[in-house]
């Protein structure tokens, strides 16, 4: 299953876009959208500064 980003939550900072080993997320309309490319590996829920993803 894939990580969602919690859009309430995220601010769009771009920090999981940069650690996603396989580029499955995107910052569009300024909010984290993870694609179905997401392998679920978690790198961005642990580092996602205000704790808007999850999986």
């Amino acid at each position: 299953m894939a990580a969602e980003a919690d859009k309430n939550k995220c601010t769009g900072c771009g920090v999981c876009v940069d650690i996603c080993p396989v580029g499955a997320i995107k910052i569009i309309g300024e909010k984290a959208v993870i694609s179905n490319d997401c392998i679920d590996c978690g790198m961005c829920v642990g580092s996602c500064p205000s704790e808007a993803i999850s999986n």
